[in-house]
């Protein structure tokens, strides 16, 4: 008898017509999955085989608009979620209204005229979870923000929730095993052999799924609140495409082909599918090839094994729609080009699809929200490290200088978005591009984490030069570019669950100070790297902890609340540490201006 191994997770719901969601879940046997609302809205899917598991991803029609509606899951006629010793309230789905708009802008009472329910959209994001202590035990990185999160939800219905969870990387520890998986792993092969405690296969991905997703309150909270995922290096392993060097020296080994082939499958099976939306599923013929199948696993592999050789075969990228909320989400870890000379953070198809995604039509959206799980804006002195090591590695210097630049790189993960300086260019004009023009958003966010701290930096553009003709790669004014209209901010933030070593916040504080600075100008000097066309002033942070920034964003005006997970008498408890508008006009959202 079929049973439900992982899962349910709400993924993908519909923001247009209102009426669509997608849920993921993870069976014990090849059987059909149904979803069952209380509204009557319900869908079905035959579960699809990899590596012998058991996956379905149910696509919902028919829900009401505007609405909250509880939700089964059924294999068969027997109910599978909620468990009949269920502690937890009811899994939900919640969609918008879909009511039609009057006028553009905001009303008066705050309702956005787009569509979107009167309490406009709250997108909480954050990166880097190490897997909570099973069953409440002493958590020495200290409370999960994740789990701490669920906990207010589920025992205050009246609680706001978020509208979407955006997780921007590090879902799952390929490299730094918990003891309860290293157990699993012992039991199966000699762990003395390369890659030891480390992830060797799929099967052993799917033992990290199954410590993350199974705590109690996580799997609720992520069957009732839709979530959008993308990876970051610990995802596969850290450093993860960090240079040519390394890319040769890994593929050297003996055991990496098959964890790069595994962590793709793996990724592709339990986070790429769910950001999708049923159209792009439909259309997507990796997944038509995998279902069709009677066992999906020499498709999926070879997949895998193809996009692993040309990375440019495979977009990871996508763009979702939230009313008028649009969010980018960027891959920065499978799209590089690590080509010394020719180094870039995403290749050309990528780069090109990133401008149309953000581009494309400016005045169907009040605010741009571009996630990428590696912070555009650093501390200065990181930031100009960072470039300074890639003109190194690019031959600057010399020989030698090349060769200590390549082991620095790796010894202190220089591998950001500095570290691919042309790349950074880029991205930075098209922010600026973004934020331009008569139809520009009010604000433009990059959302990131990786970096276990929080922070708020926002940039600043200098004056064009009045003497420079029109740019002839942009229709967007001068070659010096100019201060855009929009708020541009990077909104960083942090572990959810994980550890913060104190060298980490001195390094971080360090890198904002005055100190930092003026050793970041020597470093540029020494590396020959020119001017950013950027500067930047740190707005807000460093905050250390187990965190969760959220955006609540209403027609044009935006807020943002940082909360920290803290362990109390009581429990562990979600403390507010940032309470800010964003927008000049966003004093309605918190009652009161705490202008950022």
């Amino acid at each position: 008898m079929a049973g439900l191994r992982l899962g349910p997770l709400l993924r993908y719901v519909d923001w247009e017509s209102g009426s669509t969601a997608t849920v993921w879940v993870e069976a014990s046997r090849p059987c059909t999955v149904e979803v069952r609302c209380a509204d009557g809205a319900s869908g079905a899917s035959p579960t699809f085989s990899v590596a012998g598991h058991h996956y379905a991803l149910v696509v919902v029609t028919g829900l009401t608009p505007g609405s909250t509606t509880a939700y089964e899951v059924l294999i068969g006629s027997r109910r599978v979620w909620p468990p009949d010793d269920a502690r937890l309230p009811p899994s939900t789905i919640t969609t918008p209204s879909t009511a039609a708009p009057e006028s553009a802008g905001a009303t008066p009472d705050g309702a956005t005229p787009d569509g979107v329910t009167p309490d406009g959209v709250r997108i909480s994001f954050g990166s880097c979870r190490w897997a909570s202590a099973p069953g409440g035990g002493h958590d020495p990185v200290g409370p999960d923000a994740l789990v701490t999160l669920a906990a207010r939800l589920a025992a205050d219905p009246a609680a706001e929730r978020p509208d979407v969870l955006l997780l921007l990387g590090d879902q799952v520890y390929a490299d730094e095993t918990s003891g309860a998986t290293r157990r699993r792993l012992a039991a199966r092969r000699d762990l003395s052999e390369p890659p030891g405690a480390e992830i060797a296969d799929y099967e052993e991905y799917t033992y990290l799924y199954d410590e993350s997703w199974r705590d109690p309150e996580v799997r609720w909270l992520l069957s009732t609140v839709p979530s959008c995922m993308i990876f970051d290096d610990h995802d596969v392993i850290d450093d993860w495409n960090t240079s040519a060097a390394w890319q040769r020296d890994m593929r050297a080994t003996p055991w990496w082909h098959e964890r790069i082939v595994s962590g793709l499958m793996s990724y592709w099976v339990h986070q790429h599918l769910g950001n999708l939306s049923p159209a792009e599923l439909a259309a997507d013929p990796v997944y038509a090839a995998v279902r069709a199948s009677p066992d999906g696993t020499e498709e999926l592999r070879r997949f895998a094994a193809e996009t692993d050789a040309d990375p440019a075969r495979t977009r990871w990228s996508y763009r979702r729609v939230f009313g008028r909320v649009r969010l980018v989400m960027v891959d920065t870890r499978a799209a590089r080009v690590l080509a010394e000379g020719e180094r870039a953070m995403l290749d050309a198809e990528e780069a090109d699809w990133l401008r149309d995604a953000v581009l494309d039509d400016p005045s169907s959206y009040d605010h741009l929200l571009i996630g990428s799980s590696l912070p555009w804006l650093l501390p200065p002195l990181v930031h100009d490290a960072e470039r300074w090591n890639a003109a190194l590695c690019a031959g600057v210097r010399g020989p030698r200088w090349a060769r200590f630049g390549e082991k620095l790189r790796r010894a202190s993960d220089l591998e950001h978005w500095a570290a691919f300086p042309e790349s950074f260019d880029r991205f930075t004009e098209l922010l600026r591009e973004a934020g331009s023009g008569p139809d520009a958003p009010a604000t433009v966010c990059v959302l990131s984490g990786d970096v276990h701290h929080a922070y708020i930096a926002e940039p600043r553009w200098p004056k064009p030069d009045p003497g420079l003709g029109p740019d002839p790669g942009t229709d967007s004014g001068p070659a010096s570019g100019g201060a855009p209209a929009s708020r541009v901010l990077q909104l960083t933030c942090s572990p959810v669950h994980n550890s913060i070593p104190r060298s980490i916040r001195t390094g971080f504080r360090f890198g904002w100070s005055r100190v930092g600075r003026r050793i970041g100008r020597l470093l540029s000097r020494h590396g020959r790297t020119g001017a950013s066309p950027v500067t930047w002033h740190r707005a807000g942070g460093p905050w250390f902890g187990n965190q969760l920034m959220t955006l609540t964003l209403h027609g044009r005006k935006s807020a943002l609340t940082l909360v920290q997970a803290k362990a109390s008498k009581q429990g562990a408890q979600l403390e507010a540490v940032l309470e800010r508008s964003l927008t000049p006009e966003s004093k309605a959202i918190f009652g009161h201006s705490t202008e950022c």
